[in-house]
Order: structure tokens, then sequence, then C-alpha cells
């Protein structure tokens, strides 16, 4: 059978009437989510102001310290212009820094992959300011004492100071914005695009100097000169403590450690940890951490996952467990499979919208295909709904590959949730499917399965082709896009 229905009932009592176990979070008020998401909202239109408001500010403080007053002739105009675009540039630069922190308010309101998007986009913008900067001072420059911007430029790089390391940083600049590019990012390995993504940071250093040492533009004493010691103090301390420091104390505080890694199905592993107040970690089912396993030639690689299991209640010792569920789909996590027990964990997050947090109606639909059906049991465990508000789908070409199925039909029973097992080969004449065959031509859609999808949160995990499909066929059932919830790894 290629699909298959199974829909889940409360568990029963010894006296045969049904009553669910109690679990965590089990029922969600009428209203909770809309608040929670109203509330989300506002938090995103005041971050969307900041970030405006601040390249805004940038200008309008060099207006008010009498920027355009020296706008006098057509060389002073071009310079006055360089003068605008470097400033709304390095603004732009660090907001993009700013979104690359994983600081929680922007990843608790927009979602980390969301924030990655977003600096990805200001990227190109930010370097033609830049450069556009670079090129209208030249011009500007070079009329004024009669050069043209070649010459002019030659003549900067001499003769003032800090003026070269101007030249270094935009030149990292154009190194980090062209590897970002797809076609560019896929010829190398992810290690050497991430190594020179770090050049960022070195680009930023070497572009300050000349901001406080050339000219008046920064002078002591002008609202312009504090207003940049801030954000760049601001931006570089929410990057040590966010980037650095916090993943260094987490790991620290939890102290985890590999005790077991079990098969669930071929080149499917159970990577089960061991550490102390891991309650902390807890309650945040579906969310992904960024872990390190600190041994010979894995200790430098990152991995994205999310958990599988939340943390089990700590034995005598203080001890506590939590699990994740690898699958091997490159040289990164096959090292992985062969993890041994003892190994040390550095661990980072929890990162993203992919979660409780995300929730806008109080039913529930989740959708997984593959290792992506492992976050939704975590999911499945901690988020609230009450019995009957859920809908589960699992997608797999064979019942094997429905890894933690059994799992997971063991919590729809005790919560109350619906589940559907949809197994079978993928429909070859349609690249839009995400149903199996059989499914597709019996008429199938996602409203067969889900008739209230329109008034529930829908969240997708699986192959990045196929959860496109996925979010398509929910959006052709009426699901808005505040509904559904997507967590690229893409970061």
């Amino acid at each position: 059978m290629t699909t298959q229905l199974r829909p889940a009932t409360p568990a029963q009592d010894r006296s045969g009437h049904r009553s669910p176990r109690p679990v965590k979070g089990r029922a969600s008020g009428s209203g909770m989510f809309h608040r929670q998401h109203g509330r989300r909202l506002l938090r995103k239109d005041a971050l969307t102001v900041t970030a405006w408001g601040s390249v805004a500010a940038a200008v309008a403080l060099w207006l008010a310290d009498g920027g355009a007053t020296v706008v006098n002739s057509v060389a002073s105009a071009f310079t006055a212009l360089g003068i605008v675009a470097g400033l709304a540039g390095m603004d732009l630069v660090l907001l993009m820094l700013l979104l690359a922190a994983r600081i929680p308010v922007i990843d608790r309101t927009i979602g980390h992959d969301r924030a990655l998007e977003f600096h990805r986009k200001l990227g190109k913008p930010s370097l033609y300011l830049l450069l556009g900067h670079g090129l209208l001072i030249a011009i500007g420059y070079g009329m004024a004492e009669g050069l043209d911007p070649i010459s002019e430029s030659v003549a900067l790089w001499v003769l003032v100071p800090d003026m070269w390391l101007a030249f270094v940083s935009m030149a990292l600049f154009i190194a980090v914005v062209v590897t970002s590019l797809v076609a560019v990012r896929r010829r190398f390995p992810y290690e050497f695009w991430y190594a020179v993504h770090l050049l960022t940071y070195a680009a930023v250093g070497t572009s300050l100097p000349h901001q406080f040492s050339v000219g008046g533009l920064f002078a002591e004493g002008t609202w312009q000169r504090w207003y940049w010691l801030a954000i760049c103090v601001a931006t570089g301390a929410a990057l040590l403590y966010f980037r650095v420091l916090q993943p260094i104390f987490a790991t620290s505080r939890h102290q985890l450690t590999v005790s077991r890694v079990a098969s669930v199905a071929p080149g499917v592993v159970n990577i089960e940890m061991t550490g102390y107040q891991l309650d902390r970690l807890a309650g945040h089912g579906g969310r992904f951490f960024i872990w390190r396993f600190l041994a010979p030639g894995l200790w430098w690689h990152p991995h994205p996952f999310s958990l599988s299991a939340e943390p089990l209640a700590p034995g005598p010792g203080g001890e506590s467990k939590l699990r994740i569920t690898v699958r091997n789909l490159g040289r990164g996590s096959a090292q992985l499979m062969r993890l041994r027990p003892g190994t040390r964990v550095a661990v980072e997050g929890p990162y993203g919208m992919f979660g409780t947090a995300a929730r806008t109606r109080d039913k529930v639909v989740m959708i997984g295909a593959g290792i992506g059906i492992t976050p939704l049991r975590a999911l499945l465990e901690s988020t609230p709904f009450a019995p009957g508000d859920a809908t589960v789908l699992l997608r797999g070409h064979s019942e094997e590959e429905l890894y933690l199925g059994s799992e997971i039909l063991e919590l729809c029973e005790d919560r109350g949730a619906r589940l559907f097992h949809l197994t079978g080969p993928r429909v070859r004449w349609d690249a839009n499917s995400w149903l199996p065959e059989e499914a597709v031509r019996a008429g199938y859609n996602l409203a067969s399965y889900v008739p209230d999808i329109a008034d529930s949160d829908v969240y997708i995990c699986g192959p990045a082709a196929w959860a496109r499909n996925v979010i398509s066929a929910a959006h052709a059932a009426g699901v808005g896009a505040d509904q559904i919830h997507h967590e690229r790894f893409d970061w």
C-alpha cells in the first residue's frame, strides 16, 4: 500500500476510558498564538524601522554637521555624493554583520535563515555604494586638483595616511561578495567559502581608520563621531558575545559528551549525548543547533542539526540526555557515523523559527520527508495543541524511510494527533508533485488529508525541491505565508 492512513487515537487508561497521558503544553488557549503572532509582527516592524532609520541617521547627522554647506561647485557635489554613498554603504555593512551575529531578538522575530537571506541581499547594494563612494570621491578630489580619477586614486594611496587601508578594504569586500554568489559558491567546498567570508571582518576593520583620521568628517565633538563609534562598538560587541563567548559559555555549562551512536536505518544513526542543565535546551522542538564534535578531523567542522528528541529529565548525578538523528549525506555527515562514545561536543544555539514561537493558529500540521522527519518528532513532543488539532504527514519511498516512525506513531497516539504515512515512488511526469504516485493518480491533494489546513500552521521539513512543492501546495490550499514554517539550513 503506497498511501497509508493511520489515524492516531489517545491512549487508554487501565479502566478502559480514553484518557491521554498529561504532556507538557498539551492544550493551546484560543487566541494565544494570535497574540503571540501580533507581538512578533510588532518586533519585526520595529527592527525594520530601526534598520532603515540607521541609514537615514547616518546621512542626517552628516547634514546636521554642515555637510551640505560645502557644496559650491561640481567637484564638491561629486565629493558630497561620494561621502553620502560611503556613509550609507558602511551602515549597510554593519547591518549585514548584525544580521549574521545570531542575536536572539532577530532570530526569534524573523528566523535565522531569513536573517541570512536579508544579509545576502544587502551584499550587492552595500558593495555598489562603497564602490560609488570611492569613484565619486576620486572624481571630486581629482576635479578640484586637476587630476583624472586614476591619478587621484594613486595620489590618495601614496600621500594620505590610512587611505591605503581603504583600498585594501574595498578589495576584501569585492572578494566576499563575489564568493557569496551562488554560481561561485558551488565551485568550492563550504570550508573555502566560509574562510573567505570571514574576510568581512577584516574588510570592516581596514575601512575604519581612514574614516576617523582623514579630513574632518568625524571630527572631535561632532555627533557623527559619537554615532559611528557607538554603532561600531555595538556591532563588534554583539559579534564577540553571540558568535564567540556565548557558544563557549554554553559548551562549558552543558559539558556534552557522546554517549552512544545507534543505527536507525542504513546510513542513518541516532547520536545520543549526555550533559548538564539540558533543560535550558528543552522546549525548542524543531529549532536547530550547531554542533562541533571535538575529535581529530572533526572539531573545526560545524554541523546544523535539530534535536530529534527533547532532553530527558536529569538523573541522580544531575546528568541528562538528548539526541540528534543524522543521515549520511556527504563527507561531513559520513564521519559522524563513526563517532566514538566519550567524544566531547561544543554546542551553539538553538536557532531558527521552526518551533512554537512561530505559531499563529491553534491547529498545526507537520509535513516531513526523509531525514526532515526527525525534527518533527521533537516538535510533536513539545509544541502545545489540543487532541484532534494536529496532523502529521510523513513522506518516504518506503516505510523504512519514515525515520523514527514508530516513535512518532506513539506520540500521535498519546497526544491525539492524526498520522498519515505517504509511501511510494515519486511522480515521474510531474516535477511539482510532493505526493506518491498512487495518491496523485487517485486525485489526492493536501486538503484531502487536512480539510481545515487553511486554518492551521504548517511546518515543512525535507529536501529543498520537495519542500518547495509542499509550500506551493499549501498556498494553493489557502494557507497564508505567515502560517507556513520552513527552515532552510543555508547558514
